[in-house]
């Protein structure tokens, strides 16, 4: 089944709505501060019947989680009947932490503000200076992005429990190191421990696409799925995996790194420095190195690669055929690699995502009949397609999620 733009109805709250298998792991006050955070307002029973406590628990956990200034009483739940007081719920306190989530890239940097319960206090974006940058450059960039943010909110630095952030590349989510990234003149650079040292905040990093696909699983499309992808194309391509409703990364956080799987030997260049990596054939500079020839672009004439792909698919649609074979030769790859995907994880739902998914030539019904050709199905129904345009923005909140998560854990694990 393929939509080409579904969206989702988001319910109040935020974070994931199913159980996973290990959360009799998590202390009960946690499981019962995600459980309100997750349905915005809940009340004890409901909390009772969610989790199979007892009302004695729940009351004694509750009790405690109010007087850390962690939850409240609220009265707004519907009465069951017409008469009688409505029930008192309880929620998040909203103001009891503030977390960052920033989304770094190579045209510009943009971050979001939120409130432990995950509403949106401020929002900022700034242009970067280069694509790639030094290590004290980029730090310095991400401090005026902060400077920015924080001037919105009104709020002060000390305000903050924690940041995430969002780098493309291979990123090592436990040591906050960054093995290669495209944004960076060097390798194995050590991210998180300057972060840390300069600004004095926890700070919390993953692979961008892993944040999107927080993003989904926390307040998207994902917060009802326990298995799903979200494969991304723009500069770059990239991919996340949720399996058992959590995020997989990998044993040492690097996977799902489907942009530098192999679908050509000793084919096409791929800015990692490796050939015949699924990026070289549909990624942004890969449609970029084309497009000149099929445009008719005049010698030595100067166009940024965002325009060269922007003019290629105004003239794809009307009918240069040399435009349209280049998208469609990208769709294709697309296919090849959609299907290892769903080959190899079977997953209920894969999303599309990333700023290419304007071009729909990367998810027309060719390129889908294509992938389902290339997938052992065996009968069975193919997982839903659904693609999802995002701004930025949705990157940034992404890595809030993140943050959220840790500083959860560093609170209610206490």
């Amino acid at each position: 089944m393929y939509n080409k733009h579904e969206t989702f109805d988001v319910t109040d709250g935020c974070g994931p709505n199913l159980p996973v298998a290990d959360q009799q792991a998590d202390p009960l006050r946690q499981q019962v501060f995600e459980h309100v955070r997750a349905v915005g307002r809940a009340a004890r029973a409901d909390v009772t019947r969610a989790l199979g406590i007892s009302p004695g628990s729940v009351t004694t956990l509750t009790a405690d989680l109010i007087a850390t200034g962690l939850l409240r009483e609220v009265e707004g739940l519907p009465r069951e009947s017409g008469r009688g007081r409505p029930p008192v719920a309880l929620e998040v306190v909203p103001e009891s932490n503030y977390v960052i989530g920033i989304k770094l890239s190579d045209v510009r940097h943009t971050a979001v503000l939120t409130d432990f319960a995950g509403n949106i206090c401020a929002d900022a974006t700034l242009m970067t200076s280069k694509p790639r940058k030094s290590l004290g450059e980029l730090l310095d960039e991400v401090a005026a992005l902060m400077e920015s943010l924080i001037a919105k909110s009104g709020m002060a630095f000390s305000d903050i429990s924690a940041v995430g952030i969002g780098v493309s590349g291979m990123v090592e989510n436990q040591s906050g190191t960054i093995a290669w990234s495209p944004l960076l003149t060097h390798r194995n650079v050590p991210l998180g421990d300057a972060f840390q040292r300069r600004f004095e905040v926890p700070v919390y990093l993953d692979n961008d696409v892993n944040l999107l696909t927080l993003a989904e699983l926390w307040f998207g499309a994902g917060r009802e799925m326990s298995d799903f992808v979200v494969v991304t194309v723009e500069h770059g391509v990239g991919m996340g995996l949720v399996l058992n409703n959590r995020l997989f990364r990998g044993s040492r956080g690097m996977g799902m790194e489907l942009g530098h799987t192999k679908v050509q030997l000793d084919g096409a260049l791929c800015r990692c420095g490796q050939r015949g990596c699924l990026e070289a054939y549909i990624a942004d500079y890969a449609l970029a190195r084309e497009a000149a020839t099929a445009i008719d672009q005049p010698s030595g004439a100067a166009r940024s690669p965002q325009r060269l792909l922007e003019e290629l698919f105004v003239q794809a649609k009307d009918g240069n055929q040399s435009a349209q074979t280049i998208f469609r030769r990208a769709g294709r790859y697309l296919s090849v690699g959609l299907a290892n995907v769903i080959q190899l994880f079977d997953p209920e739902l894969v999303i599309l995502a990333g700023e290419r998914m304007r071009y729909d030539y990367l998810y027309e019904d060719d390129v889908i009949r294509e992938m389902e050709s290339l997938t052992l199905l065996e009968g069975r129904k193919p997982p839903r397609i659904v693609t999802h345009a995002w701004g930025d923005f949705v990157w940034a909140r992404g890595a809030t999620a993140l943050a959220l998560s840790a500083v959860t854990n560093a609170t209610l694990r206490t």
